[in-house]
């Protein structure tokens, strides 16, 4: 029997590329699917916010010489796409599921309403946040943070590459040192990157915890909400 448990899911656009790094990989997001039905018989009421980088990442086109808003759009409307992949995986595993768009496409998504998003979540739909806030220049992990407080999540689930937050890059760094637990005040003076400080000022605030743990290991999200101690804490 599921809790009457709240969590919010940030998803990663890349972490749907699997292998080639760029689009959708259907095994990989049905994959992700199934362990989303698994949390879903845990925790009956999952958010998900989902980023659009498999497709496009705004700062990185505005850092190539497009218009930081005109690129930031754009991965808002990448992110769309992905929630609609995800919505198809997770209905193709028996999960009732709704996308809400911070961007008006009533042809293929709901308008986000807060009030609607948790009516949504009070009866065990799976309820995808899509294209961030609907602003440029924010990122969709402040997004993220902002959607947990509005719905009043638990927890952030940040599902990332590697297996909790380190003092340096370890994927360049052999000796980055990994924590186990962090405060919010240590992550924002010492400049660590797995989320933007926006995100995590809005977390302090709303005294909203951050799990940050690898995506890739079958199980670790199911591990997660089940209270077994995988990557990285930050309260």
């Amino acid at each position: 029997m599921s809790e009457k448990r709240r969590i919010l899911l940030k998803l990663s656009g890349e972490g749907l590329a699997g292998e080639s790094g760029f689009g959708i990989h259907p095994d990989t997001i049905q994959a992700i699917a199934q362990e989303i039905r698994e949390v879903h018989g845990i925790v009956s009421q999952i958010g998900i916010v989902i980023g659009g980088g498999n497709v496009i990442r705004g700062i990185a086109a505005s850092a190539r010489g497009m218009d930081r808003g005109t690129a930031d759009y754009m991965g808002m409307m990448a992110s769309v796409i992905n929630a609609l992949a995800l919505q198809d995986s997770l209905e193709n595993v028996g999960l009732h599921t709704r996308v809400l768009s911070a961007l008006e496409i009533k042809e293929v998504a709901e308008p986000y309403i807060r009030r609607r998003a948790v009516r949504h979540l009070e009866k065990d739909r799976v309820v995808i946040f899509a294209a961030g806030t609907g602003n440029p220049y924010f990122s969709t992990d402040t997004a993220a943070a902002l959607r947990a407080a509005e719905i009043h999540a638990e927890v952030i689930l940040k599902a990332t590459k590697v297996d909790g937050v380190y003092d340096a890059d370890p994927l360049t760094e052999p000796n980055a040192k990994r924590f186990d637990q962090l405060r919010y005040d240590e992550a924002i003076r010492q400049d660590l990157r797995f989320m933007d400080q926006t995100a995590i000022a809005l977390c302090r605030e709303n005294h909203l915890p951050i799990v940050v743990f690898d995506m890739s290991v079958p199980g670790n999200i199911v591990r997660v909400v089940s209270g077994e101690k995988v990557g990285t804490r930050v309260e």
